[in-house]
């Protein structure tokens, strides 16, 4: 793996050299861009608007725009020298519960590595308590020309590095919530149905639609006609209570109870 990004994790007067690495990669299907007209594929060239012209990648760099409109490029030269600490230092601000980070902020995780001898027992104790503790660091980041909020935590040994996303960040959901009334012995049978489905096998599960999408594919080729695809799941339940009261003896039958 090649490393994100390196610097210091500052928590109180202990400097941890670390490296950081992503500790996901994502296995996107892919369908290209294609001229409906003749199926051929479809380019995305880098056009300049002054001189009227195709440029090739070397001569693309970036810039800021003013308010004026005007644009003033930047150099990597440049963007050296950008006045943000946690460019090369991730400060612990302070610690917290786990269970205090709303899940929606989550972002992207990257793999905490001690770089060098000298970092092999700040790690190892950073990691270890909090484990203990169930805290996790609250700490300031920049990674790729962003600043972000990001949790320190530890998983199986190792520490994990999860950016988050701002406040502003987040999405007000409005009205989305339901005001309908819920009776106590639905709630108690809704209760019931989640412990008896409790368990779920989830490195077992895995992406089908690469393999619907190459079905698809075949099918096209061949001139074969592919089966209407199934509906999912039952219908709406127009009577609540018989829904759950059947959803509770299928999931004990199930179990074998």
């Amino acid at each position: 793996m090649r490393a994100t990004w390196s610097g210091l994790i500052q928590f109180g007067m202990v400097a941890l050299p670390v490296r950081l690495y992503a500790a996901t990669e994502e296995h996107p299907v892919r369908l290209h861009e294609i001229h409906t007209a003749d199926g051929s594929r479809v380019e995305h060239r880098r056009f300049c608007r002054a001189e009227g012209r195709e440029i090739s990648y070397e001569e693309v760099g970036r810039g800021a725009a003013l308010p004026d409109g005007r644009m003033v490029p930047l150099t990597e030269e440049d963007l050296a020298f950008l006045p943000l600490p946690t460019k090369r230092t991730a400060e612990v601000l302070g610690f917290v519960p786990g269970q205090d980070i709303d899940p929606i902020s989550y972002s992207r995780p990257y793999f905490v590595a001690p770089d060098g001898p000298g970092a092999d027992r700040p790690y190892a104790l950073l990691v270890e308590a909090l484990a203990r503790t169930g805290y996790v660091g609250v700490a300031k980041i920049a990674i790729r020309s962003r600043e972000r909020l990001a949790v320190l935590r530890p998983r199986h040994g190792v520490l994990v590095l999860q950016s988050l996303l701002w406040a502003d960040e987040l999405r007000d959901p409005g009205d989305l919530a339901s005001s309908a009334p819920i009776t106590d012995r639905e709630l108690e049978l809704a209760e019931v149905l989640i412990r008896e489905l409790t368990g779920v096998e989830v490195r077992e599960l895995h992406d089908e639609y690469a393999h619907a999408l190459e079905q698809l594919v075949t099918a096209k080729v061949s001139g074969e006609g592919l089966a209407e695809p199934t509906e999912g799941g039952p219908a709406p339940a127009m009577d609540l209570m018989a829904a759950l009261e059947e959803s509770v003896r299928t999931a004990r039958a199930a179990r074998g109870d």
